[in-house]
């Protein structure tokens, strides 16, 4: 599929992963809907120009993201999605106490990674269903984001490796599934990225995770998972896959 021409919604459009991505689409020419909980969108879609909007809601509501679906549709039609909101938390199943972790806790992680990521597709699939096929009778494409934690998660990511190893665990059957209304579904697997998830850690911390990884020996940097989304969606044989984007790094 080529970009140009094409309408696609991004969530968690807001800031790193996601804003990095639409200003990439917006620049090969496509039309973006920006979605996030966060205001900045408005910002965003400002500075980006007159082929973006902006839609505020929640990726765990089915009411948002459809006016969301809604708004790329009434642009010409839905032709693929960037699904990159999500959280990251962190807990132990056992405190140093000896206490269980919080219950309420893991299933937030779970909804707004998981559940938000399945919304998502369900809502977006059905609106390109109704595309006209293009070459190879495709009808559009989506992309979601997994993470290196759902394959070697750290001591207390237990909801967030597990939400994330749910997104990862879901692509081939939603692939399978689609190929008959010529839906791609894949993801992208980010190694260490300097996103505002991470800027809360410590220096020397962000240091040591930097250089785990084999090569090159940095946090990787949103505009390069933003390429790879570029990729993914104009490479038609690409589907069914989760790409691991991270230098080599496998977490301890």
């Amino acid at each position: 599929m080529q970009v140009k021409d094409k309408t696609f919604l991004i969530t968690g459009a807001a800031s790193g992963l996601g804003a990095a991505t639409a200003q990439r689409l917006v620049a090969q020419g496509a039309r973006v809907v920006l979605f996030d909980l966060s205001e900045q969108i408005n910002e965003l879609a400002e500075k980006l120009g007159g082929a973006v909007s902006a839609c505020r809601g929640d990726v765990t509501r089915g009411e948002d993201v459809q006016t969301a679906v809604d708004q790329a549709t009434e642009q010409g039609g839905l032709h693929g999605v960037v699904h990159c909101a999500g959280v990251v938390s962190v807990a132990k199943l056992l405190d140093r106490e000896g206490q269980p972790a919080d219950l309420e806790a893991f299933a937030r992680t779970v909804n707004i990674n998981l559940v938000g990521t399945f919304n998502v597709a369900r809502l977006a699939a059905a609106a390109m269903a109704k595309n006209d096929p293009e070459e190879d009778g495709e009808r559009g494409v989506i992309v979601t984001t997994a993470s290196v934690a759902a394959f070697d998660g750290q001591v207390g990511q237990a909801a967030y490796s597990a939400s994330k190893a749910g997104v990862a665990g879901m692509v081939l059957p939603l692939a399978r599934e689609l190929s008959r209304q010529g839906i791609r579904v894949m993801a992208i697997a980010p190694g260490v990225f300097e996103t505002p998830m991470m800027s809360g850690i410590p220096e020397k911390a962000a240091a040591e995770l930097s250089a785990s990884v084999p090569f090159p020996k940095r946090l990787g940097k949103p505009a390069e998972f933003a390429q790879l989304a570029e990729q993914i969606i104009t490479n038609v044989m690409l589907n069914g896959e989760v790409i691991r984007l991270d230098g080599g790094i496998r977490m301890q």
